[in-house]
């Protein structure tokens, strides 16, 4: 995948309407690497049952910062359900840190979530358990079936934007209304 334009990392894929799977109905996926070989993302609107206190006592982490109590813990996809995922801004380094952007990075070592609990943690976060991915060309075949909408990520979509609204803003973000667009739509 040489082409710049068609690669969709720091990208979000919005569900077109008609998109009917369970895993992705009505998500916004941010794609935090795009390559020939596949892309991964983590859905940014599907809070589970469990806050991060859940997550933190069944680390054996002890939580001394009293805000991350109440922190939702997302669905981020299919894959790996029973592994952590924290996108957040700056992209600052942990054991298991991997650079999305000059602002955003992806971490899933057990570090990051001690800073958390210490108040120490990155300035915005999102955290998931699991993960949605794509083999090499599954995610450009999607595209092509009018299954997804993309355009570039905005961070304040990710950690200021309510859960309910990321999907319809997204796609407000490219100029669509999800409102309005009918399950029957054809292809040019």
């Amino acid at each position: 995948m040489n082409d710049a334009s068609a690669n969709l990392t720091n990208h979000f894929l919005i569900a077109m309407p008609q998109l009917e799977d369970p895993n992705f109905y009505q998500t916004a996926t941010y794609i935090c690497e795009h390559t020939a070989e596949g892309a991964m993302g983590l859905i940014i609107n599907r809070p589970m049952n469990i806050q991060l206190a859940d997550v933190l006592e069944q680390m054996e982490i002890s939580a001394t910062d009293p805000a991350c109590q109440q922190i939702p813990v997302y669905y981020g996809g299919p894959v790996q359900v029973e592994r952590g995922f924290i996108l957040h801004s700056p992209a600052t380094q942990w054991e298991s840190t991997v650079t999305v952007t000059d602002n955003l990075a992806i971490t899933t070592s057990r570090d990051i979530l001690i800073d958390i609990a210490e108040g120490k943690g990155p300035k915005q976060y999102l955290i998931t358990l699991g993960y949605a991915g794509w083999g090499a060309g599954q995610l450009e075949f999607e595209l092509g079936q009018n299954t997804w909408l993309s355009g570039p990520a905005d961070p304040a979509i990710l950690f200021d934007v309510a859960v309910e609204d990321r999907w319809m803003r997204a796609a407000q973000d490219l100029g669509v209304d999800l409102n309005l667009l009918s399950g029957d739509s054809g292809h040019a």
